[in-house]
């Protein structure tokens, strides 16, 4: 249930499914989890996004080994206290494994609450959060705690969808402000539009003699947070060197995109100095197939795979 939670925030169940298939076939419990190497955890969320949510994972089944005896605490506040367990998903834990009276508000509740309530607005505005909240307050039964919390997130997810909803099977659409009004295109508001800025960088393919590739680790926070990268450097080696220019490649996060050029490096016709790699920099010279077996960034993964030799 926590897991499943975790990872369906900013992210489709179709994307979800395998990535929850094989994290719980390696990890079925959750103190299997808490003894898990930070790396074996990243490499099974790899591709997945967000990845600031594998590591409060790892995070929470640690605190729960150390503080809870290995189980997820009961109560919305324990919960929250947890990393990356914010008050919906908390509720939602609460509700559907306890069966106990907690008011949730995903994506897709939000949505059926602005309709119903006729709420203008993004619901990324404190002041719109608020009356949501108020909404799915007053619309939670005391009763019946675990099919209300299902049913109000399949009723966003499958009938009150984001384009075209299908008011027809809806069974609250008789009282439905939203629909009443002839808003339903209106709400939820969107968010306002701004600039959306673009970041450059070149992304260093080093190989040596041994066809080994060049990997670092990424700092525990930031983009990419606790995953295996190539080197990347705002600006391309000064020295001459022996490389090739790859095609650009951009990718998308949620606030930026990040215009990536890769550059092909042999590094035995370059012996510069910084590349003196040490245990403390968190660098490792790695096969390519050991390499894609970590937990890397969409783009390094496919950079790396374009190296692969083509089957015959």
């Amino acid at each position: 249930m926590w897991l499943s939670e975790i990872m369906l925030q900013q992210t489709q169940v179709t994307t979800v499914i395998p990535y929850f298939e094989r994290f719980t076939r390696q990890f079925p419990t959750l103190p299997a989890l808490a003894r898990a190497d930070s790396d074996e955890v990243m490499a099974l969320w790899s591709g997945l996004g967000y990845y600031a949510r594998a590591r409060n994972l790892l995070a929470t089944a640690r605190l729960c080994l150390e503080q809870h005896a290995g189980d997820l605490p009961d109560s919305p506040e324990a919960l929250e206290a947890l990393p990356g367990i914010g008050r919906s998903t908390a509720n939602a834990i609460v509700a559907q494994a306890h069966d106990r009276r907690a008011v949730i508000l995903d994506g897709n509740v939000k949505r059926v609450m602005a309709r119903h309530a006729a709420i203008e607005g993004w619901p990324g505005q404190t002041a719109v959060a608020r009356r949501l909240w108020q909404a799915a307050e007053e619309r939670t039964p005391d009763i019946h705690a675990r099919d209300y919390t299902q049913a109000i997130m399949d009723l966003g997810a499958t009938l009150c969808r984001r384009s075209q909803p299908r008011c027809q099977d809806c069974p609250v659409a008789s009282d439905c402000q939203g629909r009443i009004q002839a808003m339903l295109d209106q709400l939820p508001g969107k968010r306002p539009k701004r600039a959306r800025p673009t970041q450059h960088t070149h992304m260093l393919l080093i190989r040596d003699s041994k066809q080994r590739v060049l990997l670092e680790k990424r700092p525990p926070s930031g983009i990419w947070g606790g995953l295996w990268c190539l080197p990347m450097s705002e600006t391309p080696p000064a020295e001459p060197i022996a490389r090739d220019t790859l095609p650009a490649m951009i990718h998308q996060f949620s606030h930026f995109s990040l215009h990536i050029q890769p550059l092909l490096i042999d590094q035995t016709a370059w012996n510069a100095p910084a590349w003196q790699i040490s245990e403390a920099d968190n660098q490792a010279w790695i096969s390519l197939d050991e390499a894609l077996s970590r937990g890397l960034p969409r783009p390094v993964q496919r950079l790396l795979q374009s190296l692969q030799p083509e089957e015959t």
